[in-house]
């Protein structure tokens, strides 16, 4: 009942911004919530063909970038009118290892605050301070050892990871598998797209299969996104101007 409209990207292609990968954004997704379907669920990926076992340097969000996504939910009036900022820090527990975890400490750790204004930028509020980014998931020994690790689960990371916002949004920022599908190989050999279904060297293949993105995920009330404060059951029908929005990242 409550219509996204989006524009696609891709992984790596724009010549500049590759040359900038904690800044690059491959993809976004919004779509109505499956597990609850009062919320709409914002996606923003970032840091395209991301290695999970690349340490000891292992990626994550710049502290110098902000991270923004764009809501405009009012087609009568110019500029965006919800916008969603995250800025990360980064603090070394133990300077002294080149390990990311060691003895219940972590390097690299990373904490972020949010912030949203619905005023086009002229004022901000802070929804989430000092949220948490989960580790890498660097393998059972840093993870799950209680002795030279953090002696936890990294589902129980994940959980722990999601915040509830000031104003109602869930968060969670951190690292998660790219679900997104291209056959790179084929695009790129000059547009020879392989299909599904087929076999052999004719066969589609997803060229982003056991890569990670960073992700920036909210999920948001519809009430929240649209322009008057309406709840879903509101709308007059799927094809309900009101409650049309665009988003961008």
């Amino acid at each position: 009942m409550f219509r996204v409209t989006t524009d696609a990207s891709s992984h790596r292609e724009a010549p500049l911004i590759s040359n900038d990968p904690l800044a690059d954004n491959t993809d976004l997704y919004a779509f109505r919530s499956p597990n609850d379907t009062n919320t709409i669920t914002l996606i923003a990926c970032y840091i395209p063909m991301e290695l999970p076992e690349g340490g000891p340097n292992f990626a994550s969000f710049g502290e110098n970038i902000r991270y923004e996504i764009h809501v405009d939910n009012n087609a009568s009036t110019t500029g965006d009118d919800i916008i969603y900022r995250f800025t990360f820090q980064k603090v070394n527990e133990d300077p002294t290892t080149f390990f990311n975890i060691r003895l219940g400490q972590q390097n690299l750790k990373t904490t972020y605050t949010a912030e949203r204004t619905t005023d086009g930028g002229s004022s901000w509020s802070t929804i989430v301070s000092n949220g948490v980014v989960p580790p890498p998931n660097i393998g059972p020994r840093s993870i799950e050892n209680a002795t030279v690790g953090l002696g936890t689960t990294y589902s129980a990371l994940v959980q722990n990871a999601i915040a509830t916002a000031s104003t109602g949004e869930k968060v969670f920022c951190g690292p998660a598998d790219d679900p997104f599908f291209v056959d790179l190989g084929g695009v790129f050999d000059v547009g020879q797209s392989r299909r599904p279904g087929e076999s052999g060297s004719e066969a589609a293949r997803d060229g982003v299969a056991g890569f990670n993105c960073h992700v920036i995920a909210i999920q948001v009330p519809i009430s929240s996104l649209q322009k008057d404060g309406k709840t879903v059951s509101m709308a007059s029908n799927i094809r309900d101007g009101d409650f049309v929005i665009g988003v961008w990242a």
